[in-house]
């Protein structure tokens, strides 16, 4: 297994680390000239990926890759990777046998609380998503034409080491935003990391919910983060009258309880499957600085 992600930001890495993990070769792409020490430092061999083409280097990684992993959200023109590839994948990728595209649960939209799944219609209302529903078929397409299994794994709200609840509450940027009945769900981002290599080892394709068991309100897991931490958690705001910006209020458009039934009736098993468990495991260990 030759893994090849692009865009190895925060989720990216995850799946690089759990890669190396089991012994198997994994590269990684950046924007950022600044950022490939980081990436070598965690054993991915780094490249720069602007968007704009392929060096000469990547292109070499690209004839090898047998598992691609596109992490990189799509824009305006569409997924940068396709439209340079013209959609031919065995011309770039000779050696491909699977393909994770990692989506967003963003793009079921609204559904008032009700629980979806994978056979749940799309509804995308935000710009954002309409261009993830877009890559998302596009990919689908492109993997059929070529032969090669596409997973799509849709993603809830992405936390852990480093990125979570404890974090904002000792920075000071924590908020307890109240909104009637809202409820979101969460998924750690190793449990992201399992997820994709289970598929690409078993070279599954189709769409699959990456999300916790327990959809639950915001509030709840600030509040729980800070009991673990022995501080008063911040003060409830109404969200009518709550100052956010414009992003962090759109994600409140949504609300819905998502199924993770699919891939966990295919055997995997996540690790982190509520809120409350993992926060338990990120205070205890103290890798939630990390």
């Amino acid at each position: 297994m030759q893994v090849l992600i692009f865009g190895a930001g925060y989720s990216g890495q995850a799946i690089g680390t759990e890669t190396l993990a089991r012994g198997k070769a994994v590269a990684g792409t950046t924007r950022s000239a600044d950022k490939l020490a980081e990436l070598g430092s965690r054993g991915i061999s780094p490249y720069i990926y602007s968007g704009e083409s392929f060096s000469p280097e990547l292109r070499r990684a690209m004839s090898t890759t047998t598992h691609l992993v596109q992490s990189i959200p799509p824009g305006a023109e569409g997924d940068s990777l396709l439209r340079l590839t013209n959609r031919e994948l065995r011309q770039w990728f000779p050696a491909l046998e699977w393909i994770g595209y990692l989506s967003t649960v963003g793009v079921y939209g609204n559904h008032d609380g009700a629980w979806v799944d994978e056979q749940t219609p799309c509804h995308p209302k935000s710009a954002r998503a309409l261009e993830r529903v877009a890559a998302e078929r596009a990919w689908m397409q492109a993997g059929e034409a070529a032969g090669i299994p596409v997973a799509i794994l849709r993603l809830a709200g992405i936390y852990g080491p480093g990125r979570n609840a404890f974090v904002n509450l000792a920075r000071g940027t924590a908020h307890r935003i109240i909104k009637k009945d809202q409820v979101f769900n969460r998924i750690r981002v190793e449990d992201i990391a399992g997820a994709t290599l289970f598929l690409a080892s078993s070279g599954t394709g189709g769409i699959f919910n990456i999300t916790d068991n327990e959809p639950a309100p915001p509030q709840d897991v600030v509040t729980e983060a800070a009991c673990l931490m022995g501080v008063e958690p911040p003060p409830e705001q109404a969200f009518e009258t709550a100052e956010m910006r414009p992003m962090a209020r759109s994600f409140y458009g949504d609300n819905k309880r998502i199924s993770n039934a699919a891939i966990r009736n295919l055997g995997f098993q996540f690790t982190y499957r509520d809120y409350r468990t993992s926060l338990v495991e990120l205070w205890s260990s103290g890798r939630w600085r990390s």
